[in-house]
């Protein structure tokens, strides 16, 4: 049997943070050690750490330690992610029953696709993706969908300083190539991902909007070369283009005549 080996520091940190949520008026370091049964000096360390990374702040007044910004955020993020993964789970596992590959839907941190959820297909080859996994947003449909309609950047903003990863021969890793294929997914409506992060594996992308007309999070289908063959890629791009346009509605998005392409 593996051992597994936990990290001290780590556990203290996650324990300090679990007590101040307990509390509703906040804690001194005193008050930490002591209910903790920890060094103050120890304490002392991780809570300036973790304020000083923004997880906690101090009032210079009462001494007392609250939750940060960053970390209400962090919280906030994880509670829309789980709300949305919830409200978009009947619409994904429809399109999967639909087309018979495995769907995927994945928002965009940074240069990279998170996928939050994932259907996938039923008696078909299982593919190598998980929730949590992230994916380069220049090789995937995900990611290249969730670039081309991202509201608050633009692609070279995302992308910038950074070496675009290449996978194969079929990776886009030239900025002005990539410019022409986001100016060509917002023109479609849809991404497709034709064998650039993986040789034999293809997907289609679609941006899916909140309430605001923002682009919070994109959904694909993803299976082998020979079951999306490209004479099959406009097929089935509609059927995920409807299913965004569903999730979308559901969150409250009224499509336009341009968001219908």
């Amino acid at each position: 049997m593996q051992k597994v080996y936990a990290v001290p520091s780590v556990s203290r940190a996650l324990a300090i943070l679990e007590l101040l949520a307990q509390s509703k008026r906040g804690l001194t370091l005193s008050d930490i050690s002591r209910k903790l049964a920890l060094p103050k000096s120890s304490v002392h360390v991780l809570v300036r750490t973790l304020e000083l990374i923004g997880y906690l702040k101090n009032n210079r007044i009462s001494k007392k330690y609250h939750f940060g910004l960053k970390l209400i955020s962090l919280s906030n993020t994880a509670l829309e992610n789980l709300d949305l993964r919830e409200q978009a789970r009947p619409f994904l596992q429809d399109l999967m029953l639909k087309t018979g590959l495995t769907v995927h839907m994945a928002i965009l941190e940074g240069a990279e696709a998170v996928i939050i959820e994932k259907v996938e297909a039923l008696g078909m080859l299982r593919l190598a993706t998980w929730v949590g996994r992230r994916l380069d947003a220049n090789s995937s449909s995900l990611g290249k969908a969730l670039l081309a309609f991202d509201p608050d950047l633009d692609m070279s903003q995302r992308l910038i300083g950074r070496a675009y990863a290449r996978h194969n021969r079929n990776t886009i890793t030239s900025p002005d190539k990539l410019a022409r294929e986001l100016k060509r997914i917002r023109e479609l409506g849809y991404a497709f991902d034709d064998e650039e992060g993986e040789i034999g594996f293809r997907c289609i992308g679609s941006p899916i909007y909140d309430a605001a007309n923002k682009v919070i999070a994109a959904v694909s289908v993803a299976g082998t070369s020979v079951q999306i063959p490209k004479e099959n890629a406009a097929k089935l791009a509609f059927a995920v283009k409807a299913t965004a346009c569903e999730i979308s509605a559901h969150l409250g998005h009224e499509a336009d005549s341009e968001d219908e392409r």
